[in-house]
């Protein structure tokens, strides 16, 4: 029988580690959620749930219509294994599209494919949103070395200031940079707009767009037929059945994984064995499932808990900002599958170790108690840190682990730890994919689509109403007439001013045309008009 959480002594603790320890030994990975407060009673009533949510994954995994919402196939487990898709084409294409990056990668790299001037391609400028930006910097960030591989710079956002920098970082490099645009419906707007303005600087310096630009898109999208009317340097496909947050085993991830000259297939492979070990249909032996159950404890599945992810590696730095999404965006959700409101979700956030010793670990073992954290640490050293005198870095950072995981449970807080027993391409690949099924195998145990992002749909329509809002407002200050807010209002038909006078505050503010009369703290009583 399984001790409780609560038990105190450390014989206790020690037993709930044996039994609930989860090794395998091939891929060099453990996973403790022995300080987590599940139980045995937890386990016996989940079990059932838990048989119903391996059976639902493997009909996902057959090609089942799993996000009902957009009535779309989930297919992400397909990339690092072509073999289980439903249709040969589709394992054809895969395997296709794998080959293909792994030449292009290979022909930047060694310098058989050159820029417009014959000279080697020097940077990588990739522009992407969401999915299509987390996971290619988590790529690069986690698994490129020193010297090996093109230098990354992004533009992951709509920030002038941001593209500004970045812009001007490469500006003698931008005949020699290789821009890649990825966007899988095509008609995203801010890959777009960073697009415009990363190929009007690097033509503006004499770079040559077409023969420079590579597209990572569905096929026959907006982008798709930009890039072939166009005669760009290469195109990429993204699938309808994979979707931005699990789509770093894909193109989105691959691609950049080649740039840099790293183990694309050791990375699939990681992913593709623990997909395998996930798929064990036994809540005690499968790692995914695991993590799972202790989520949905320790919310009350309800995720009144938030995850603290502290990795003890500076290559994962950027690791819990891509949990983010994929917990986040996945779980997040109003309703659930039956049409119930339940306002579902977990809320990640997270740094590194062990800078989290000196920043937010006061408040995780002294405030308040909404959270369990996630600790990730990798074994092995490198070996160009030798020891100085008697003190041994790595000993160190462990000792921070330790010591933190300790002073947790003493407070009692809950904690799960995943050790690596060396970290690379395939640990990383297997990570992502340890996450991936739990956060489906939660969501079958509240009964949420895990697949579809209504929230994110509506802030992209809310957007598009504001920038068709400022649109007509500046048509109607055209006429070079000053009015008030409540005048602007009246004229416009909102139902509020506020939007109003954000968008005359932002184009106030730059050379736009525009000028304002009165305080800025009582806007009510200010005026605005063309310059």
């Amino acid at each position: 029988m399984l001790a409780n959480f609560n038990g105190s002594s450390a014989e206790t603790q020690w037993q709930r580690f044996c039994e609930l320890l989860w090794y395998e030994a091939d891929l060099g990975i453990w996973l403790d959620v022995s300080r987590m407060a599940i139980g045995q009673a937890d386990l016996d009533s989940l079990s059932p749930r838990f048989d119903q949510a391996f059976a639902a994954m493997v009909a996902l995994e057959a090609g089942a219509i799993a996000n009902a919402d957009e009535q779309r196939q989930v297919g992400h487990y397909w990339l690092r294994k072509p073999e289980l898709a439903p249709e040969a084409a589709i394992s054809q294409h895969i395997q296709a599209e794998l080959e293909r990056i792994e030449a292009f990668g290979k022909a930047i790299l060694e310098g058989s494919l050159l820029a417009p001037n014959g000279q080697p391609f020097t940077d990588v400028l990739w522009i992407g949103i969401g999915g299509s930006g987390l996971g290619p910097l988590l790529m690069v960030r986690a698994l490129q070395d020193a010297g090996v591989g093109l230098p990354f710079h992004f533009f992951d956002n709509v920030d002038p200031a941001g593209m500004s920098r970045t812009l001007a970082s490469l500006d003698s490099h931008l005949s020699t940079t290789l821009v890649v645009v990825v966007s899988k419906s095509g008609g995203t707007p801010e890959p777009h707009i960073s697009m415009e303005q990363a190929q009007a600087r690097l033509e503006a310096r004499g770079g040559q767009w077409a023969a420079q630009a590579v597209a990572v898109t569905m096929l026959d999208s907006k982008l798709d037929k930009l890039a072939v009317s166009g005669e760009w340097l290469r195109r990429f496909d993204m699938f309808d059945w994979v979707g931005g947050r699990t789509s770093i085993t894909s193109a989105v991830g691959l691609l950049p994984g080649a740039l840099i000259g790293a183990d694309i297939r050791g990375f699939l492979a990681g992913a593709a064995q623990m997909d395998c070990v996930t798929r064990v249909a036994d809540l005690r032996r499968n790692p995914a499932a695991l993590m799972a159950a202790s989520w949905y404890v320790a919310g009350h599945g309800e995720g009144k808990r938030d995850m603290v992810v502290l990795p003890y590696r500076d290559r994962l730095e950027v690791f819990s900002r891509y949990l983010q999404q994929l917990v986040m965006e996945s779980l997040g959700k109003k309703l659930d599958r039956s049409g119930n409101v339940v306002h579902q979700g977990i809320a990640v956030y997270g740094n590194k170790g062990s800078t989290d010793q000196h920043a937010y670990v006061q408040q995780l073992r002294d405030g308040v108690d909404n959270f369990f954290v996630t600790f990730i640490e990798a074994l092995e050293e490198p070996s160009d840190i030798a020891p100085i005198g008697d003190e041994i870095p790595g000993d160190f950072l462990d000792g921070f682990l330790q010591g933190t995981r300790s002073a947790l449970m003493e407070g009692g807080r809950q904690s799960m730890s995943i050790t690596l027993r060396r970290f690379d391409a395939r640990a990383l690949g297997a990570l992502i994919a340890l996450f991936e099924r739990a956060v489906g195998l939660y969501a079958e145990l509240v009964n949420v689509n895990a697949y579809d992002q209504p929230g994110v749909e509506a802030g992209k329509k809310a957007a598009a109403e504001i920038l068709g809002l400022q649109e007509r407002l500046e048509a109607l200050l055209g006429d070079g007439k000053t009015r008030s807010l409540l005048e602007l209002q009246q004229a416009l038909g909102t139902s509020s001013p506020e939007p109003l006078f954000w968008i005359l505050r932002h184009l106030c503010a730059n050379p736009r045309g525009y000028q304002a009369s009165g305080d800025w703290s009582q806007p009510a009583a200010m005026s605005f008009g063309r310059a």
